[in-house]
């Protein structure tokens, strides 16, 4: 079914921005960091959009449309196999979905998504209040439209994506609406402000490529973006992944990219978010990707050429670059021009083989410089590397060049804020150093003869040189300091604080050992060689290692990101003693008839909790109550079930079945972390003293956070 598009213009106040929606941003900002079950999101948050909407609905009542509210608190689980794989489990999270159709009614829904949560610690205006303030104005201009609509819009307002796309997940799975959707927009943000482009789109269903080439006046979108997003690299997800996944429906993902330094940090604030962002996310655009695939047919014929074939073609050619005696040096330029087009030939061919639509990018850069080359033989042959035929064939490379030019910037404006939250196992100066190299490389390769062929070639080469041995020895010399407060362009460094207590039980259930302190976690390269000079007590003296015979080393990790984050730094400080504190206990515990030991638990705790289970030598879990019903381990042989409810939730109950082999050391060790995010939980003394100490180009976010284990 063609659902179409949206592309509403709405209305204009200062500086090309509606009012009404700047005013929306702020008051969803206003109230702070929104985590999912606090006040702030639950309350505050719904009740605010709730307001807007109604107003919506009171205003268009006499129009030819129709406005339905429906506020969903939704409860399931699920398996992903994000960060390693993981299960995650939701209680009553938060949902507003606005359902707008002709007044007989709509067989066929669009859903628009946006999320109103935010991490903790940050005001979220980028990531994801921006989007839900747009999502409020084109609901009032399509719902005051004179005309009815040909088919209806869902308007999803989900209220915990941050928690690892639950809500979503409910809406989908669960929403009684869900199974009229034929196509989803996405409207997300990795970054604040600038164009806001089309990363992910499909899956297959051709339409939506089509609804964008008619529809976007200004398409922003690169295929290239959506292989490297889906190849796994980018250590980040959206609700595309549920609609995809879960819903089998297609869609289209968008998000902010520019700036991505103040993603998830108390920087990203509404008065950053330029207005011409804003106003440019108020139309929905369709995706678009695309290359000849008639001439990635033709050129796909060289893969019929033999391994071996190829191998000897490139090793002529190297020899004849590097032996060949009394050429003329015109012969050797165009050999040069040879070995390069041979190269994006390889490359062609190995995209096209694979399937993956990037392969247009090397076909650019056969197609363009060889018919270049061919067009301008004659006048190569006569005059060699004139001026004339220097300007031609530079305008005739200038398409592919500029395109390429295009998504090498959109690598380094993702990847460069990136490396400074992938944790401390990836060096970020390799890995941009590489893409600095491969990026030169790629750009010269259709101008290395034009090096060949300079008069003075020495001094040419000895220029880049220079070049490149100054700017060795300022970095080097610890010139350029990556981190910045400046309040123009902060580039602030992620540091994770919790103050934690943590208690280890036996088989016997009593208390083995217990201590408390800061753990904290370096969220890039650096660890902690910045921050020692101004707190010394934070050094390597105080560096902690996984202890494997504990679940996830023994530590309240959040997210199963230990595999990215394994320097660690524990400072001993007093016990943390929360208002609210964790209940944990075993309701049954029994031999099944098919050889099972089956084990059911009850936790009552606050809205963030992580449970790890860890089967012992020769035990393994064959059931539990989440998901299917089939247990999902992590990278490493563990189970991590993230957990997170609403507001008025009840206790958490489930079970597990484990093959039991009748260890000395028992089957498994099950450890249960909370994390108060917010409310008067969150915060100890000494976890304010030591934030105030932090220099003001860190990043330090902080919660309160217990760690139990026991063995069964």
């Amino acid at each position: 079914v063609y659902i179409g598009y949206l592309n509403v213009k709405l209305p204009h106040g200062h500086c090309g921005v509606s009012n009404d929606l700047q005013k929306h941003l702020e008051r969803i900002t206003s109230v702070g960091p929104r985590p999912t079950g606090s006040p702030e999101n639950e309350v505050l948050t719904v009740n605010f959009l709730l307001e807007q909407i109604e107003h919506i609905k009171a205003d268009s009542a006499s129009g030819p449309n129709s406005v339905t509210v429906d506020v969903q608190r939704p409860t399931g689980s699920f398996s992903i196999d994000f960060l390693g794989g993981f299960t995650s489990y939701y209680d009553r999270v938060s949902n507003i979905a606005v359902r707008l159709e002709p007044k007989a009614g709509a067989q066929h829904l669009m859903l628009a998504n946006c999320h109103f949560d935010s991490v903790a610690n940050s005001p979220g205006a980028s990531d994801d209040a921006v989007s839900c303030a747009v999502m409020l104005e084109v609901l009032h201009s399509l719902a005051n439209l004179s005309t009815p609509l040909r088919h209806g819009v869902v308007f999803l307002f989900n209220g915990a994506e941050e928690n690892v796309l639950q809500a979503s997940h409910g809406f989908i799975t669960q929403h009684p609406w869900a199974k009229q959707v034929r196509a989803f927009i996405n409207l997300e943000a990795a970054g604040v402000g600038g164009k806001e482009v089309v990363f992910q789109t499909g899956p297959e269903n051709p339409w939506l490529v089509q609804a964008y080439v008619h529809a976007a006046k200004h398409p922003f979108a690169s295929v290239v973006g959506q292989e490297v997003f889906q190849s796994g690299v980018i250590p980040s997800d959206t609700d595309f992944r549920i609609y995809r996944d879960f819903g089998n429906i297609p869609g289209i993902d968008l998000a902010f990219i520019e700036n991505g330094f103040l993603y998830h940090t108390k920087y990203d604030t509404s008065d950053r978010i330029l207005t011409d962002s804003i106003q440019r996310a108020g139309k929905f655009y369709g995706p678009h990707s695309g290359a000849s695939s008639v001439m990635n047919r033709e050129l796909f014929l060289l893969h019929t050429v033999s391994i071996h074939q190829r191998r000897g073609l490139f090793l002529a050619d190297l020899v004849c670059l590097f032996l060949l005696q009394g050429v003329r040096r015109l012969e050797v330029g165009e050999l040069y021009f040879d070995v390069s087009l041979l190269l994006w030939c390889g490359a062609l061919v190995y995209l096209t083989a694979n399937g993956l639509c990037s392969a247009y990018v090397p076909m650019l850069m056969v197609a363009f410089p060889l018919t270049t080359k061919l067009l301008l033989a004659r006048e190569f042959k006569l005059r060699g590397a004139s001026i004339k035929y220097s300007v031609l064939y530079q305008l005739g490379l200038a398409l592919p060049y500029v395109h390429f030019m295009f998504l090498i910037w959109v690598v380094f404006e993702i990847f460069t804020p990136i490396l400074g939250r992938s944790g401390t196992e990836i060096p970020p100066d390799v890995v941009l150093a590489t893409l600095v190299t491969l990026t030169t490389l790629f750009l010269s390769s259709f101008f290395l003869h034009f090096i060949y062929l300079a008069r003075s070639t020495k001094w040419l080469l000895a220029g880049l040189g220079t070049v490149f041995t100054v700017f060795l020895v300022l970095v080097l010399c610890g010139m350029f300091f990556p981190y910045t407060a400046d309040p123009s362009g902060p580039r602030p460094k992620r540091v994770f604080l919790q103050h934690t207590t943590r208690t280890f039980h036996g088989l016997d259930g009593q208390v083995k050992s217990r201590d408390s302190g800061l753990w904290i976690n370096s969220f890039d390269y650096t660890g902690m060689q910045h921050i020692t000079p101004i707190i010394p007590e934070i050094n390597d003296t105080i560096r902690t290692s996984c202890q494997e015979d504990r679940p996830f080393c023994g530590y309240p990790w959040f997210l199963p990101v230990k595999f990215l984050v394994k320097k660690n730094w524990y400072l001993p400080a007093p016990e943390v003693f929360p208002k609210s504190p964790i209940e944990f206990q075993v309701l049954s515990k029994e031999q099944t008839k098919w050889g099972t030991v089956k084990i059911t638990f009850e936790v009552k705790g606050p809205s963030h909790m992580s449970l790890y289970l860890r089967p012992h030598q020769g035990a393994s879990l064959s059931s539990w109550s989440f998901g299917d019903g089939v247990p999902q381990y992590h990278l490493a042989g563990e189970y991590f079930i993230f957990y997170s409810h609403g507001l008025d939730a009840p206790a958490w109950n489930f079970w597990f079945e484990i093959q039991d082999p009748s260890g000395p050391e028992g089957m498994i060790s099950v450890a249960i972390s909370s994390h108060y995010f917010f409310g008067e939980d969150q915060r100890t003394v000494q976890l304010e003293d030591m934030l105030q100490r932090f220099p003001k180009w860190a990043f330090p976010s902080s919660w309160v956070s217990t760690y139990h284990m026991y063995r069964y």
